[in-house]
């Protein structure tokens, strides 16, 4: 074993987060030193910013490694996801990069 041990780390997530946004938009822009993740609830004719997150792009990696770890294993229980097709109409939600 090595000679450092692990440390615990106790979270609380408080009851303002713990009980979730919905989002049905994601915009995503960068810098060399950051990723600049805003998830936003469009309801024509306007939307609103829910939450942003703001990582480097080495943490960002790991994020996305896990959520595809984490997509597989959902369907490999429960089946395929089959991708949203795009919403038609003037105004266009869904998730967007930059």
């Amino acid at each position: 074993m090595s000679n450092q041990q692990q440390q615990q780390v106790q979270i609380k997530i408080p009851d303002e987060i713990l009980k979730g946004v919905y989002a049905n938009s994601m915009q995503i822009s960068h810098t060399q030193e950051e990723f600049v993740i805003d998830y936003m609830n469009l309801y024509p004719p306007q939307g609103i910013v829910n939450s942003r997150i703001i990582v480097s792009p080495g943490h960002l990696k790991r994020m996305i490694s896990a959520l595809e770890e984490n997509l597989k294993k959902y369907e490999d229980q429960f089946g395929e996801i089959k991708v949203a097709q795009k919403p038609s109409g003037e105004q266009e939600m869904g998730f967007k990069a930059e």
